[in-house]
This record gives structure tokens, C-alpha cells and sequence, in this order.
């Protein structure tokens, strides 16, 4: 054989590889054709594990494990803890107000405000039926009639009760005063003006009471002694009429007066020579002290009372030297030797303002 018909070593390689690229994708084929009954298979075979998976689900949830689950989550309080420590990490309050402070939510929030929706949706709702009926229901339910025991009882009511009804009583006193006050000195000009006195007819600030205030305070103190007796000789003439009617009358008269009198000492005399006010007095913030300064004595007080009542007598005549006197002086406090003060200045010379 000669050399010519040799084939040369590179023909010999490439023809080769050509087989063996024909076979490889012969391979290749042969497996395509070999897989494909195999993955139709699995095709199949998904859509039944899908129906079997759900079918499965639809029984698991149908059977007493959720409730079980759920149980367990309660008993265990998870969400409790859960939300306790999402609370405690702050995270939950910071995503809050970051939300709150966005600008973005104060739009949102104010165009809500603003719809005519949300306007129609309320009124709506007030003035439904269901609204008139919890409501009845609630003012009927004995919680509620508790809660407003409770409230009605609570310190804090009654103090905003007593503090306004002691701010009203406060100043109706304070207005009474005011205008009495500016009646002592009108009063007290005028006469000057008319008699025209050697002082000033123009009435300069003094801390003696005048006749408007003394007035007053002279006039609640009767109604006071008055009730007291009155009083007092109810409660008398009930326990005597136990026994049968009191005889003659001129003795019950007597008695009576005796009575009333016993009484009014012991008002006047009592209030003065303790504290120098009676509550008529307090009533008009006026104080009667003797020359020292100080609460007249029981018996200067006694000498006071006489005087007081025969200023009286003579249809008030022993009060006008209040209105010429320097110091305002009546008939009762020249016997007596007293002054009637205004008790805010008598207070402020006390503390040596």
C-alpha cells in the first residue's frame, strides 16, 4: 500500500469529532424523547399534590386545632406580651408620632375635617334612632347612675360647689358693703355741706365705720337676737305645753320679755366683749375696740347696750353724732367710750403698714 493512499493523521481527528458530535446529539434526542413521558408525569403529578395539599388545609382548619391554637394563645397571653414589648421598645410610639408629625397625615387629617362626608356622616349618626336609644339606655343603666353617685360625691365636686357657693355669698357681702361705705361718707358731706361746718365739707378718708354700715350690721343683728328667742321660746313652749297651759298671762308676758331681753345681752355683751364683732359687724367688716385698741370689757360692753338702746328710743335720734363727730362716735360709744373701726384698716395699722 502505497503512501498516497495513507489518510493523514488531521483528516483522521477531524472525522472523529464529526462522529462523535453525531452521536452526542443523537444523545440528546433519545433523552428528550426518554424525559418527555417523565415530565408530563410531574406535571400531572403537581396538580394532584395541589388538590391533596388544599383538600388536606380545608380539613386541618375544619377540626379542633385552631381552636385549640387559639385557646392556647389566650391562656398563654402572647398577644399581651407581644404587644407589651412592642409598646415597652418604643418603636410602636415612635412610628406614631412620626406618622402624627408628618406632614402628609396633618393634610389627610385637616381634609377629613373639612369633607362635607364626614359633616353629613355625623349628623346622621346623631340624630339616628339607634343615638336616642344607647343613649336612654346608658342614663337608665344602673353603671351610669353609680358612676354619677361617684362623681357628685367626689371631693373635688363638692370643694367646685362650696368655693362657688362661698364666691357668690362673698361678693353679694362685698357689694353691700361697697355701697354702705360710699353711703357713710355722701351721708356724712351732705349734713356738713347744709350745717356748714367749720371742717372741710369734703369727707376724707377714715377708718371709722358711719352710719350706713352700722346700720346694716346693727340691723342683721336683730334679725339674729330676734330668730334666737324666737327659737328658743318655740322649743320652751313646746316641752311646757306637756304639762298643760301656763298661767296667768301677765306672768307669760313676763316671762317672755324677761326672756327676750336675757337674750339680747347675751348676744351683744357676748360678741363684743369677746371679739368686738357680732356677726352683723363681721357681715360689714366693722370692729368695736375700746381706747386701747382692744375688745371693750363685759361691763364698758354692758354700758354700750344701755346706750345703744336709748339711742333707739328717740327714733334713732343717738345715732346722728355719727355724722359730726370726728371719729363717728354714737350715743352708745360717748357713754362707753368705744370706736367703731373698719376692720380691714383696723388690721393693716395693727401689722404696722
Amino acid at each position: 500500500m502505497s503512501d498516497a493512499s495513507k489518510p493523514a493523521p488531521e483528516d483522521g481527528r477531524t472525522f472523529v469529532g464529526g462522529v462523535a458530535v453525531r452521536l452526542g446529539r443523537a444523545g440528546a434526542a433519545t433523552s428528550r424523547l426518554a424525559l418527555r413521558p417523565a415530565r408530563a408525569a410531574a406535571r400531572s403529578g403537581r396538580s394532584v399534590v395541589t388538590g391533596e395539599a388544599e383538600r388536606a388545609i380545608d380539613g386541618v382548619m375544619a377540626g379542633p386545632l385552631p381552636e385549640a391554637v387559639a385557646r392556647s394563645l389566650i391562656e398563654h397571653r402572647v398577644v399581651e406580651r407581644v404587644a407589651a414589648e412592642v409598646v415597652a421598645s418604643g418603636e410602636l410610639e415612635t412610628a406614631v408620632l412620626s406618622a402624627l408629625e408628618h406632614e402628609q397625615t396633618e393634610r389627610l387629617v385637616l381634609g377629613l375635617l373639612q369633607s362635607p362626608a364626614l359633616e353629613r356622616i355625623v349628623a346622621d349618626a346623631m340624630a339616628s334612632r339607634l343615638t336616642v336609644e344607647l343613649t336612654e339606655r346608658m342614663l337608665r343603666s344602673p353603671e351610669f347612675g353609680r358612676a354619677l353617685k361617684h362623681v357628685l360625691a367626689s371631693p373635688e365636686v363638692r370643694g367646685a360647689l362650696t368655693q362657688q357657693t362661698t364666691s357668690l355669698g362673698g361678693e353679694a357681702a362685698a357689694a353691700i358693703r361697697r355701697g354702705a361705705r360710699r353711703r357713710d361718707d355722701s351721708a356724712e358731706s351732705r349734713v356738713r355741706r347744709r350745717t356748714r361746718s367749720s371742717r372741710s365739707s369734703e369727707t376724707r378718708p377714715t377708718e371709722y365705720a358711719g352710719l350706713a354700715t352700722r346700720g346694716v350690721a346693727l340691723v342683721v343683728d336683730a334679725l339674729l337676737a330676734q330668730l334666737i328667742f324666737l327659737i328658743g321660746g318655740a322649743l320652751i313652749g313646746l316641752v311646757a305645753s306637756l304639762f298643760g297651759r301656763l298661767r296667768p298671762e301677765w306672768l307669760v308676758g313676763a316671762l317672755a320679755g324677761a326672756a327676750w331681753l336675757l337674750v339680747v345681752a347675751t348676744y351683744f355683751i357676748g360678741f363684743w366683749s369677746s371679739t368686738g364683732q357680732t356677726p352683723g359687724m363681721r357681715l360689714m367688716r366693722l370692729r368695736v375696740v375700746d381706747r386701747g385698741g382692744a375688745p371693750p370689757s363685759a361691763g364698758r360692753s354692758l354700758i354700750r347696750l344701755v346706750g345703744l338702746a336709748l339711742a333707739i328710743i328717740p327714733l334713732f335720734a343717738g345715732f346722728l353724732p355719727v355724722l359730726f363727730d370726728d371719729r363717728r362716735r354714737a350715743l352708745q360709744d360717748l357713754l362707753a367710750g368705744t370706736v367703731v373701726r373698719y376692720d380691714e384698716r383696723l388690721e393693716r395699722s395693727r401689722d404696722g403698714s
